[in-house]
């Protein structure tokens, strides 16, 4: 079985910082490849004698409706392969859009009265696309290095054979809720450990805090709840072909509450049999 990543998104978004990060990881890279290309670059991987187990089809920047109806199809057919396909999609906040052209003096690829009339039209073209999407990147607070780092995580740890892949954040909402997760979780119901003086400095990866936050009577009840919560939708996601499912985990700073239960999270997915990875957005703020 040939594992494919077809790669989508904005302009400006990110999708040359993923190819070259899939290629890194050992992927066969094809960039800028036309929709309608897709069938027979599955035809050719897929003879007999090819070593080819991991493709990435970056799809061109085409420019009008009949190129992005080309897509549809192509994803159509490309699944009845029987081969595994997965769709990366890249997205970003208008403003964070128009900073990236104009700090880089790049031309819109739809070329149309400005950057922003490009870009709102180019996101309606694409909402087809997104919403086939396996995996939704938003792209407005991450750099390139960031950006890479996430994938490296995403897509080196994936296993072909895995039902879905898993992925738990920490977070500040005084910094903003995650744009590309599955599902938030607001754990500032508990107690703050800024106000507790000599809990302040640490994080919820030390000790102290984690022990503060987990002997908080509420903790353990919402981790009762959590992981009952789980037993229900995991196997459902899976059910229904879900192949990613990332879930967030939220308190004031993202230093304190969210990391201690973004891990108590994440041993709740290993309970059930993933292999969830586990990420702290804010904890260095």
């Amino acid at each position: 079985m040939i594992d494919f990543v077809v790669v989508a998104g904005l302009s400006g978004a990110g999708r040359s910082t993923a190819a070259a990060t899939l290629e890194d990881l050992g992927w066969f890279v094809i960039d800028n490849l036309p929709p309608s290309l897709m069938g027979k670059v599955a035809e050719l991987v897929g003879t007999s004698g090819s070593e080819t187990e991991k493709v990435a089809l970056v799809i061109g920047r085409g420019g009008g409706e009949e190129y992005v109806e080309d897509v549809s199809p192509a994803l159509q057919s490309l699944r009845s392969t029987g081969n595994r396909v997965r769709v990366l999609f890249l997205e970003a906040a208008d403003d964070v859009l128009i900073q990236r052209f104009e700090g880089t003096r790049r031309r819109h690829p739809l070329a149309a009265e400005g950057v922003v009339e490009s870009i709102a039209r180019e996101r309606t073209l694409l909402e087809p696309i997104r919403t086939e999407a396996d995996l939704l990147i938003d792209t407005s607070e991450l750099n390139v290095h960031q950006l890479r780092d996430r994938l490296v995580v995403l897509f080196e740890r994936g296993d072909p054979s895995a039902a879905m892949q898993t992925q738990v954040v920490s977070f500040g909402f005084k910094y903003g809720i995650p744009r590309d997760v599955d599902l938030v979780f607001d754990c500032r119901f508990l107690p703050n450990p800024h106000w507790v003086e000599e809990l302040r400095p640490q994080s919820g990866l030390e000790a102290p805090v984690r022990e503060y936050v987990m002997n908080q009577p509420e903790t353990g009840a919402f981790l009762e709840r959590l992981e009952s919560l789980m037993e229900l939708l995991l196997p459902a996601y899976v059910k229904e072909g879900k192949t990613y499912l990332s879930v967030a985990m939220g308190c004031t700073g993202g230093h304190h509450r969210s990391v201690v239960l973004a891990e108590e999270m994440g041993a709740i997915l290993r309970r059930h049999g993933f292999d969830p990875a586990v990420s702290h957005r804010d904890i260095e703020r």
